[in-house]
């Protein structure tokens, strides 16, 4: 009588009155893609206290202001990512920032609502970032986030303010409360990744010439027309969305246009 040997990696069905093997195959899980994120912002802004807020969905109210990096895998559209966040202690503002800009694949620069010498610090942050971004492929998306809607009574920069600060260095805005809504804080970040991830489809993406087109001419491109809807109230914390719209050609041009569109939460 003939031997049978049989094995854990596969085992024997009846297909159709013949034996056929069956295996079993072990699919490796992908590794996480990785996203740092740098926090900006004058003291008492409350970097630190959007930090762990994100990462451990509890508001703490003092902090040990030293520059730390801490890290926490997120799941982002069904897509695992190893998120760091760089926590920093700038006491000189903008100035030092230098030294973390190749590290970071996005900014977040953040002020209080309720302080308006914090607000005017954002626009020497966000000058450096976008200087440096622009430079790189792909970019690094930057968000500015207005802190601590909870003090909304004691409130120095208006809604407006932001939204205009936001769009001149075309950006993101939000407006979220440390000790408030958990879910407004995790949306900041992430869609700061999913801006890395869309700004990183961007650089790879092929760009097709027509037959009839020997290049493309970017210049040619109609201008950006923003538009924007009043933000909520602060009690809940929503965010809204700044889009961009653009005209539309008469013409159907088959060409790949890529620009940047704005979105205000």
């Amino acid at each position: 009588m003939r031997n049978r040997t049989s094995s854990a990696s596969s085992r024997m069905s009846l297909m159709f009155g013949k034996a056929r093997t069956c295996n079993i195959v072990t699919v490796p899980e992908h590794e996480p893609s990785e996203c740092n994120i740098v926090i900006l912002g004058a003291m008492g802004s409350g970097k630190s206290a959007l930090t762990v807020k994100f990462l451990t969905k509890r508001f703490i109210s003092e902090y040990d202001p030293n520059l730390d990096t801490y890290s926490t895998e997120e799941v982002v559209d069904q897509q695992p990512v190893l998120v760091k966040v760089m926590d920093t202690a700038d006491q000189d503002g903008p100035v030092n920032c230098e030294r973390y800009l190749s590290w970071a694949n996005a900014f977040i620069v953040v002020y209080s609502i309720d302080n308006r010498t914090s607000f005017e610090a954002c626009q020497q942050y966000l000058e450096t970032v976008t200087l440096y971004s622009k430079g790189l492929q792909p970019e690094a998306p930057v968000i500015l986030l207005g802190n601590k809607v909870d003090m909304e009574r004691y409130r120095q920069v208006s809604k407006a303010d932001g939204v205009a600060m936001a769009l001149r260095f075309s950006c993101l805005f939000f407006e979220v409360s440390a000790c408030l809504d958990f879910l407004s804080v995790q949306h900041v970040f992430h869609e700061a990744i999913r801006e890395v991830r869309r700004e990183t489809e961007r650089s790879i993406r092929p760009l097709f010439i027509s037959e009839d087109k020997s290049a493309i001419s970017l210049s040619s491109a109609p201008p950006l027309t923003a538009c924007y809807k009043e933000l909520p109230t602060p009690a809940t914390a929503k965010l809204v969305t700044v889009k961009s719209s653009r005209a539309q050609s008469k013409r159907r041009a088959p060409t790949l246009t890529l620009l940047k569109g704005f979105k205000i939460f």
